[in-house]
């Protein structure tokens, strides 16, 4: 694939038989390197517009924009009101997201060697963002309803994950085995693991969809004791956490490669749920403050980051950094 240049020829006599113009074909290609960084740029696109989604209903601007596609009947753009202009923002970070996974996928066609699993993951991410442009509109048009945030919210941890296998496999060459290969004997509880934490982050959209910050003071919120839900939550996050330490404790004498890149892709899980956990109690007991919801929002999507790291991997022997293949 390439463009072809066409250069006229300027000035001066030109005699019979000589071309009038000269053409040659550019060929359009992109190094393995290079598309790792597109990749890696929408990755953290995806992971950035998670928080900023999370500043409007914190902020309690979810209706600035009382319409959809439109801010209101009157205008497409409106900034008239502090609320309006903070939807607006994140409405223009969601065309920045767009564009950084459209490159994404064109990228894929022009990666050299092409490789069909990085195109269907990057056509992954084209899916998962036009679903959320849908479910973003259905927000607004059902006045902020819980359950439409929540799916806003689970559908953002599906697209990172999909964001996070394509940078992952894209610095690697051949084909990849994404679930992670684990020593013998753990192969239960490394996949319960995994489903564990996939039910904290569940049950906290829950927790949130239940509290006090609903985006707007009319929204509707669900109609359970935000006490039970928040207990429901804590103890997802202890049975998550003590998945983890029997994973660590059972893998410490595990010297091979594939041992030592679980347990350290282990501790680095254990860290940000611990730090998880600790917040989460801070901000329940300080009275739900913004910030520290905030804070908790963007420690969840670096969670949800850290669990794609424990179940993801590809298998050393049968894969070699792209550095390495000439």
């Amino acid at each position: 694939m390439g463009v072809t240049v066409v250069i006229a020829r300027a000035g001066g006599a030109i005699r019979r038989g000589e071309p009038t113009a000269y053409s040659c074909t550019v060929p359009l290609r992109v190094s393995p390197s290079r598309y790792s960084q597109v990749a890696a740029a929408a990755l953290a696109m995806l992971c950035t517009i998670v928080l900023s989604g999370a500043l409007v209903r914190l902020t309690g601007s979810g209706l600035g924009c009382d319409d959809w596609p439109n801010c209101n009947s009157q205008k497409f753009v409106d900034v008239s009101s502090t609320h309006a202009a903070i939807e607006q923002v994140n409405r223009l970070f969601t065309g920045l997201v767009s564009a950084s996974v459209v490159a994404a996928v064109l990228m894929a066609y022009l990666r050299s060697p092409r490789r069909r699993d990085l195109v269907l993951l990057a056509w992954g991410l084209v899916a998962g963002v036009i679903a959320q442009i849908v479910i973003g509109g259905i927000v607004v048009l059902t006045g902020l309803h819980p359950l439409w945030n929540m799916a806003h919210f689970l559908v953002s941890m599906l697209l990172v994950t999909c964001a996070f296998l394509l940078e992952r496999s894209s610095r690697l060459d051949g084909t990849v085995r994404l679930w992670r290969d684990v020593p013998e004997g753990i192969g239960a509880a490394h996949a319960s693991l995994v489903v564990a934490a996939a039910v904290a982050v569940t049950t906290g959209t829950v927790v949130t969809a239940t509290g006090p910050h609903a985006g707007d003071e009319n929204a509707a919120r669900l109609g359970f004791e935000l006490r039970e839900v928040a207990r429901v939550h804590s103890t997802s996050v202890i049975l998550c956490i003590g998945l983890l330490a029997w994973l660590l404790w059972r893998t410490r004498s595990e010297a091979d490669r594939r041992g030592m890149s679980l347990r350290q892709s282990l501790s680095i899980l254990g860290f940000v749920a611990v730090a998880q956990g600790a917040l989460g109690y801070a901000q329940y007991f300080s009275g739900v403050p913004v910030l520290l919801v905030a804070i908790h929002i963007a420690g969840a999507t670096a969670f949800w980051l850290a669990v794609c790291n424990v179940a993801f991997a590809p298998r050393p022997d049968e894969v070699l950094p792209v550095t390495a293949v000439r």
